[in-house]
């Protein structure tokens, strides 16, 4: 079940991914696993087969290909507080070139790729999605409703922002079920905001829930990072778990 690397094609080039599966049977769910913005590494592989031990192909693309394949970054940068700074200022450009437009463009490619795998069952994917990954996972469902039936998002940041185009103000295209593991400490999903992100989702009637981790940090699944929290992260994985047997198995 180990994870295999495979090339995905784009409107914008090559995109570098982890494919998972399950080492006999199908058809299977699919499922994309959106990337937080330390990249691809062992500990997103990991996750992904977790997830595909329990009965799913999940796809896990490099979302910043168009800067490079993997590794985009050097992890022990963020351990070192000399070069921390150095690391975000890396990544921040990557992150803000994913723009709306972008995100669908590329989540179309995904998508396809994983619903021609032998076998992936026919029928809407979901995805799973961490920091950035959950944002840009919203997104995804927000422009493609009938090809997506469910998204987590866990400690995802930027949800709820001034921005005409803030991903919250998108959620009335939304048929599918949304899942939002908020971390309590999150400068960047704070509980004005997450309050602001659920009256939208009220309004615009979404199937949702919406959770905070106490005492969880942003990048709280990460067990490579200082923000891990292993209470919040096995709190996630039954969250998960429990929407993907909601909506691939009644």
């Amino acid at each position: 079940m180990q994870p295999t690397i495979v090339d995905v094609p784009t409107p914008d080039g090559t995109a570098d991914a982890l494919l998972a599966r399950p080492d006999s049977g199908g058809p299977f769910p699919g499922v994309l696993l959106f990337m937080d913005a330390f990249g691809l590494r062992p500990r997103l592989a990991e996750m992904a087969t977790t997830i595909a031990a329990r009965g799913y192909v999940v796809l896990v693309p490099n979302l910043f290909y168009r800067a490079g394949r993997t590794p985009p970054v050097d992890m022990s940068a963020l351990a070192d507080d000399g070069r921390r700074a150095e690391l975000f200022g890396r990544v921040g450009p990557m992150i803000a070139a994913l723009t709306p437009e972008t995100v669908g463009r590329d989540s179309a490619a995904y998508l396809d790729f994983l619903a021609a795998q032998p076998d992936v069952a026919p029928g809407p994917a979901a995805i799973t999605g961490y920091c950035m990954g959950g944002t840009n996972a919203l997104r995804a469902i927000e422009a493609y409703p009938d090809r997506i039936a469910a998204v987590a998002a866990f400690h995802a940041g930027r949800v709820v922002t001034d921005a005409p185009d803030s991903p919250h103000l998108g959620v009335g295209s939304v048929i599918g079920e949304l899942y939002f593991g908020h971390a309590d400490q999150d400068a960047s999903m704070t509980a004005e905001q997450i309050a602001e992100l659920e009256k939208a989702l009220d309004a615009a009637g979404v199937t949702y829930r919406s959770e905070v981790y106490p005492g969880a940090h942003h990048g709280y699944t990460q067990a490579d990072t200082p923000m891990y929290d292993a209470g919040a992260t096995e709190r996630h994985w039954v969250a998960l778990f429990d929407l993907l047997e909601r909506t691939f198995r009644g």
